[in-house]
């Protein structure tokens, strides 16, 4: 059976909701990471890196959220959450996974952790990136809003790649997410991006990830 290694609101909920999307049957391992759990030699051995998630596919160990979602599509093709190899659609579904994880994830990491990019004490230093971080946050959400109100006025289409939700959305609502407590224009309050985050979030897949890590509202 598939092990997924995962922390409640980590990176770990994209291939968390991707599961119950497939509705394979899995097991989830918590990592505690308020306890360490995350750098224990136990849990290294699976993942060098010491983060979540890990995902263990019989003889496969995975790390790297986007590479498990990307395994998991491409496993079990028939579900149709990522479009056919080979087409301008898988195409786009690459470029926006990437984008998501290398542009806006990478971001929102210095953020939430910008004492990792400065001399370490230096509080003022961290204050300033994060600060840094959160106003660079908020031209890729209008990116983001920006292709959802192409979709639709194009094309009358709901989701990120079009007329097919897909793996993207799933990555797309967990990014978000981590945005919601931000100062300044969360994702939800973006035009298109609010009404999009809720049609994600009505998904019983969705619903069904949320109960099972015990995550209350507001979810985005």
């Amino acid at each position: 059976m598939i092990q997924l290694h995962y922390a409640p609101s980590t990176a770990s909920m994209a291939p968390h909701i991707l599961l119950e999307e497939l509705g394979l049957p899995f097991e989830k391992v918590l990592v505690d990471t308020a306890q360490g759990a995350h750098r224990t030699p136990a849990y290294r051995q699976l993942n060098p890196n010491g983060l979540v998630p890990t995902l263990v596919d019989g003889e496969l160990v995975l790390y790297e959220s986007a590479a498990i979602c990307l395994h998991l599509c491409d496993s079990h093709p028939a579900a149709g959450l990522a479009p056919a190899l080979g087409t301008p659609a898988r195409a786009h579904f690459y470029k926006w996974l990437i984008w998501l994880t290398n542009t806006l994830q990478a971001t929102l990491i210095v953020y939430f952790y910008p004492e990792r990019w400065v001399a370490a004490g230096d509080e003022a230093a961290a204050l300033a990136l994060k600060s840094h971080a959160e106003a660079r946050v908020g031209p890729l959400l209008d990116q983001l809003d920006a292709e959802l109100a192409r979709q639709a006025q194009s094309h009358g289409q709901p989701w990120l790649l079009g007329a097919n939700f897909s793996a993207v959305d799933i990555y797309a609502l967990m990014l978000c997410r981590w945005t919601r407590n931000f100062a300044s224009q969360p994702a939800r309050e973006r035009a298109h991006l609010g009404p999009y985050l809720q049609r994600v979030l009505a998904r019983p897949a969705v619903q069904r990830a949320l109960a099972s890590e015990q995550l209350t509202a507001p979810f985005v």
